[in-house]
């Protein structure tokens, strides 16, 4: 997959085992609408069976990485026979399907946010493996200001940072900056817009170079444990990590690193 344009989503894979899933519909600030999740959605399934692709990354073209759910489209929607019932339900039903693919996705998703990042925009953000911004980058979860509460940004936010923190940005629905953003952990890391894309390639060429295998196994235990008590996540990932220990790539692995060599993935 080198680029193409599907619509107000591009797809890059130019680079062998990283896609780069593009929005790009600035004119509606990359507005989460019901086609551009689905979109998502269906690539990032589709990415997550293939073995051609070992990382993916969410970018963004302009200057606003997303900025949540249309709300133009909202409004529209209350003209209908039960005032966008059926509608509303349909959009967030189907936001919450794609935030839960990103995680149970079985490659790494990295979000490249290059500006501003609000309401579900900023649960996108926090949804992802991963996250580099752009020093000017700027999030907020602000439905609050407008009588909607991010109810179910709230879901991803609160679990990246404290719940003091969630709930500053919940009730203000201020702007915080990237400094900010990385303090509380709702990104890894900001850098000069220039150095933004390098960074992420970087990022991501570093994690394509692990065995595809287990980043996976990796992946879903990460998430799957972090819903566990104490004694039921080390039960857990104990029978996690006995399987793996007798997986091809951890054989190689610990072979290759006794014989002081470099190791050869079964994936390669």
């Amino acid at each position: 997959m080198n680029k193409k344009i599907k619509d107000i989503l591009q797809v890059d894979q130019t680079q062998p085992d990283i896609l780069r899933l593009i929005l790009n519909d600035p004119n509606n600030k990359n507005a989460l609408s019901d086609k551009m999740m689905q979109q998502l959605q269906d690539l990032i399934v589709e990415a997550s069976s293939n073995d051609s692709v070992k990382v993916i990354i969410i970018a963004a073209v302009g200057d606003v990485f997303c900025s949540g759910h249309n709300l133009k489209d909202i409004t529209a929607a209350r003209a209908n026979s039960d005032s966008g019932k059926e509608y509303l339900s349909d959009l967030f039903n189907l936001c919450s399907s794609l935030m839960q693919i990103i995680t149970t996705c079985s490659k790494p998703v990295i979000a490249e946010i290059n500006g501003v990042a609000t309401a579900a925009g900023c649960q996108l953000v926090a949804s992802c493996d991963l996250a580099i911004a752009s020093d000017l980058s700027k999030f907020a979860t602000p439905g609050v200001n407008i009588g909607l509460f991010c109810s179910t940004p709230m879901v991803a936010l609160s679990r990246n940072v404290s719940k003091k923190d969630a709930m500053k940005m919940l009730l203000t629905g201020d702007m915080i900056d990237a400094a900010e953003a990385k303090r509380i952990s709702l990104i890894n890391d900001h850098v000069s817009p220039e150095k933004l894309n390098e960074s992420v390639m970087s990022l991501a060429k570093k994690i394509a170079n692990k065995p595809l295998s287990t980043v996976k196994i990796g992946k879903e235990a990460f998430y799957r444990q972090h819903e566990m008590n104490l004694a039921e996540a080390y039960v857990y990932t104990s029978k996690v990590m006995t399987e793996n220990s007798l997986a091809d790539d951890a054989k190689e692995g610990i072979a290759s690193f006794l014989e002081k060599r470099d190791p050869i993935w079964k994936d390669e």
